[in-house]
């Protein structure tokens, strides 16, 4: 039986392992016509029994590409063609899926980073862990019970009983992940894929996730971690590959790659980490062009040149002296199942100075997101109220509020859930426009699509043309996106866009909820940086939420500690990252992975 935070040996433990785990030998994946080029081109490498490698780089590197290449899951229509791909020594190029099926989870684990879409929402854990069990070992039923509660509980479910019966939508982003990993170890598998296992988890939960990963690796199970994160690897990780363009460039121990780097694009990675860089301070370089990337490109390699702008504090402005935003008291229950009381916003109080951004920090459940939809009036408070530029917001009946909503914007973690698939982003921007205009002093009425065919249609298309080039050209991308839909974007595309559709009612106040939690290190430098740049150049004032405590020190002037629904601990950015004063903040704190 395992005790609480390690993982026992589960039903195919066996004796000793062969010493190397995977071996890799020119490993080439490429998709569609045969005269594209390759995804992944050329790839070597090998992981020993108990080692630990990290393969790192951004978007559209091919890492993952090679993770799934792995497991058989590189997907329909992949050529994938190697001199050797072997796990334990044992070929596995041309496997059939059916034989495919036979080896995953018992020879080879995998750990997603969206362990929403990867868990069955139909099943209860208990079942989906337990089928795999089911399938690979000859346990009862009992026994496969015994088993799944057994790693649930070594995967930081405290009282696994509670949550086994439960589906995947009924947990949160941390115990899903947690439920994802005690899966992928259930059947104690030699080797683990874990492809981005804590992007986007809080630092607590992610120092658990790393944990977890660990005690595996001690037991002699290989990892292979996939990341775009240099500081998360580095406590984990024996050797590290970069990749670039699907190749590796570099490769050496972890010490040798973080201490020494000795290619522009890992130098560049780590440039990019915004833990411990002051407020103001370029975290990308600039570009030397604006151009159009073509399929396959890098964010980066995309990016335009913006002008430089002087490093002061917003906060630091005339303008700081009034509030932009204010929030009073706020509080916000719901009721859970057999009548539970859930406090998710409890006395909430806080106030962002006109032209500065207050950061609000803390862990998956703390009540960040449910104060953001407060002050975005999108749910009604149970007590307290939010007012913007001095006047009241919060409790004014919608059809009051309506029309000063474009003095607010808003940018989402998940910025293509809030797209309409079906639109390009000219017409994405151009609804953004029409919903912003002023009301016609004919009609009455907001500019709408069906405004644009009318008498002065044409004037009003024309406007709204080029107001959408004008947003487009803000964040610092080229027109030839416009035709293009959200899913043909790259991930800091799409973002750039979801920025620049706040951006377009001119609003003095952006709420950014997650913004760049998903996002690889390099194309959040870029975010944070145009975000910065556009908040001195229109005077915005910024309401920032993230559980990155790197990002919050990064862009924050002030700063707001939440835990349980509470504010514990306010303070400027340096007050509190320097000397915290409440226990909370210096766990967090404690927990934020560091470059050796």
């Amino acid at each position: 039986m395992s005790t609480k935070g390690s993982l026992a040996a589960g039903p195919n433990a066996a004796g000793p392992n062969p010493a190397v785990a995977l071996r890799v030998r020119n490993l080439r994946v490429g998709f569609g016509d045969a005269s594209a080029d390759d995804a992944v081109r050329g790839v070597s490498f090998e992981v020993s029994v108990g080692e630990c490698l990290a393969i790192v780089g951004e978007s559209g590197s091919g890492k993952s590409v090679t993770a799934r290449s792995i497991l058989g899951l590189a997907g329909a229509g992949a050529r994938v063609s190697a001199d050797e791909l072997s796990l334990a020594e044992e070929s596995v190029l041309g496997l059939s899926e059916t034989a495919w099926r036979r080896r995953r989870g018992r020879d080879v684990g995998l750990v997603l980073q969206d362990a929403l879409a990867s868990l069955d929402p139909l099943r209860p854990i208990v079942r989906e862990i337990g089928d795999s069990l089911r399938l690979h070992t000859r346990l009862d039923s009992a026994e496969r019970t015994r088993r799944v509660l057994e790693v649930l509980d070594a995967a930081g479910l405290s009282q696994p009983e509670l949550y086994a019966g439960r589906r995947s939508g009924e947990l949160s982003g941390g115990q899903r992940q947690r439920a994802l990993i005690a899966a992928a170890l259930a059947l104690d598998p030699p080797l683990l894929v874990a492809d981005e296992p804590t992007t986007a988890l809080d630092v607590t939960v992610q120092a658990q996730v790393l944990d977890l990963l660990e005690q595996a690796q001690a037991r002699g199970t290989a990892i292979v971690l996939i990341s775009h994160d240099l500081a998360v690897v580095s406590r984990i990780a024996d050797r590290i590959a970069v990749m670039h363009d699907g190749r590796i460039v570099e490769t050496g121990t972890t010490a040798e790659v973080l201490q020494n780097p000795r290619h522009a694009e890992t130098r560049r990675m780590l440039a990019a980490i915004p833990v411990d860089r002051p407020r103001g301070s370029r975290l990308a370089p600039a570009m030397d062009t604006r151009q159009t990337p073509r399929a396959g490109v890098s964010d980066r390699e995309s990016a335009p040149v913006r002008p430089a702008v002087p490093a002061t504090s917003a906060a630091s402005t005339p303008e700081a002296d009034s509030a932009a935003l204010e929030a009073i008291g706020l509080a916000k229950t719901f009721r859970g199942p057999h009548g539970t009381v859930h406090h998710a916003v409890d006395n909430v109080s806080f106030r962002v100075p006109r032209g500065s951004t207050l950061g609000i920090v803390g862990e998956s459940g703390s009540g960040k997101t449910t104060t953001a939809r407060l002050v975005l009036a999108l749910t009604a408070a149970d007590a307290g109220e939010v007012r913007l530029l001095g006047e009241p917001w919060s409790v004014l009946p919608e059809r009051d509020r309506r029309a000063m909503r474009p003095l607010v914007g808003a940018v989402y973690q998940d910025v293509l859930a809030s797209f309409d698939p079906r639109l390009s982003v000219r017409e994405l921007l151009r609804h953004a426009v029409a919903g912003a205009a002023p009301e016609s002093p004919r009609s009455g009425r907001s500019w709408s699509s069906r405004s644009w065919s009318g008498r002065g249609g044409a004037a009003l298309r024309n406007a709204g043309a080029a107001r959408v080039a004008e947003l487009l050209d803000s964040v610092g991308l080229a027109g030839a996106l416009l035709d293009r839909r959200p899913a043909d974007l790259s991930g800091g595309q799409r973002q750039r866009v979801g920025i620049a559709r706040a951006l377009a009612s001119r609003p003095q106040v952006l709420i950014c909820d997650e913004p760049v939690s998903a996002l690889d290190v390099s194309v959040q430098a870029q975010v944070l940086d145009l975000l910065d740049e556009l908040q001195r150049e229109l005077k915005l004032s910024l309401l920032f939420i993230s559980h990155d405590l790197g990002v919050i020190q990064h862009v924050s002037d002030q700063v707001a500690v939440m835990h349980d629904g509470r504010v514990v601990e306010t303070g400027t950015a340096t007050e509190v990252f320097t000397a915290p004063t409440h226990p909370y903040t210096q766990a967090l704190l404690a927990a934020v992975p560091r470059l050796p």
